[in-house]
C-alpha cells in the first residue's frame, strides 16, 4: 500500500514538473500558443492532474511565477543582514534580472494579458502581490527600527519609488534593466527618505 508520505512526495514532484514545463513552454512558444495538453505532455502527467490543482492555464502560469519568488520552504522572504541599502540593492538587482530574463518576461507578459479578462485570476494575483508587498514592508520596517530609514516614511511611497520605475522601464521597454540602474533606484529612494540628522549641541 502506498504511504501518505510517498504520495505527497510524488505530488510535489508532479507539481514541480508541471511548473517547470509551463515556464519552459511559454518561453519557447509564447503564452498564447501553450495549452494545458502541451503542459501535461511535457511534465509527464495526465491533463486531469493539472485540472485537479488549477482551474485554468492562467492559474498554472501564476503559480509558475509565484514559485520563482519563494524560498526553499515555499515562503516569501527578503534578505535582512542589517544593511538596508545592501539588502535592497540585492532585491532590486534580482528583480531587474528577473524582468530581463526571457523566460520570466514571457510568463509575466502573458499573465498580465490574462488578468484583463479573468477576474478570479486577477484576485489570486492581487493576493500574491499583497504577500510580496508585505514582505517588502517588513524589511523597510526593520530598516526604520535600525535607524536606516526615516521613522515617519510612508512605506508604500518608498516601495513605489523603488519598484515602479523598474516596472515601467520593463513594461514599455524604455531602457536596459541593469544592476547599475537597480542600485540607482535604491540610492535615490534612501536619499529621499533618509533619517533626520542628529541634532548637535552648539
Amino acid at each position: 500500500m502506498t504511504s501518505p508520505r510517498g504520495s505527497l512526495r510524488r505530488s510535489e514532484r508532479s507539481r514541480r514538473a508541471i511548473l517547470d514545463a509551463t515556464r519552459a513552454l511559454v518561453a519557447e512558444h509564447g503564452y498564447a500558443k501553450v495549452g494545458i495538453e502541451a503542459i501535461a505532455a511535457r511534465a509527464g502527467v495526465g491533463k486531469q492532474t493539472i485540472y485537479r490543482w488549477w482551474p485554468s492555464k492562467g492559474a498554472v502560469v501564476l503559480d509558475a511565477v509565484r514559485a520563482l519568488s519563494e524560498n526553499g520552504e515555499g515562503q516569501l522572504a527578503l534578505p535582512d543582514t542589517g544593511d538596508l541599502e545592501g539588502d535592497l540593492k540585492q532585491v532590486l538587482r534580482a528583480t531587474a534580472a528577473e524582468f530581463a530574463d526571457p523566460t520570466f518576461d514571457a510568463l509575466i507578459r502573458g499573465l498580465t494579458t490574462e488578468l484583463a479578462h479573468d477576474l478570479g485570476l486577477a484576485a489570486a494575483y492581487a493576493e500574491h502581490t499583497a504577500e510580496l508587498e508585505e514582505a517588502k514592508r517588513q524589511r523597510l520596517r526593520s530598516g526604520q527600527r535600525a535607524g536606516q530609514l526615516s521613522p515617519d516614511a510612508d512605506l508604500d511611497i518608498v516601495l513605489d519609488l523603488l519598484f515602479a520605475p523598474l516596472f515601467r522601464r520593463w513594461l514599455l521597454r524604455t531602457g536596459p534593466l541593469t544592476p547599475d540602474y537597480a542600485d540607482t533606484l535604491v540610492e535615490a529612494a534612501l536619499r529621499a527618505f533618509a533619517p533626520p540628522e542628529p541634532v548637535t549641541a552648539s
